[in-house]
């Protein structure tokens, strides 16, 4: 198995997407994604300079509601896919090196 010396570090779904909450990206960054993060808050930071032509005005809340959501679905795949390492077993996804 691991080392008990090791330490586990869990994601917090909840701070997760309050984390998205306060700035779009933030959460995946959180969550160890950093590529994600920088990715969400390229594209929200588009979606408001997009505003000015009205399409933001559509964009931007989409954008706003699905990076909360998708921080927090992801904080919870990590600690499953986590706790599935630390105990032997597998849940879907690549294992976490």
């Amino acid at each position: 198995m691991n080392d008990p010396a090791t330490p586990v570090f869990y994601k917090n779904p909840g701070l997760a997407a309050v984390l998205s909450f306060f700035y779009m990206g933030l959460g995946q960054i959180y969550n160890g994604q950093i590529a994600k993060g920088v990715f969400f808050i390229v594209i929200y930071s588009l979606s408001w300079i997009l505003v000015v032509v009205l399409i933001g005005m559509l964009t931007t809340p989409i954008l706003f509601i699905y990076g909360m959501y998708d921080a927090y679905k992801s904080a919870e795949k990590i600690n499953r896919d986590l706790a599935g390492h630390l105990s032997g077993t597998r849940s879907t996804g690549p294992p976490i090196n």
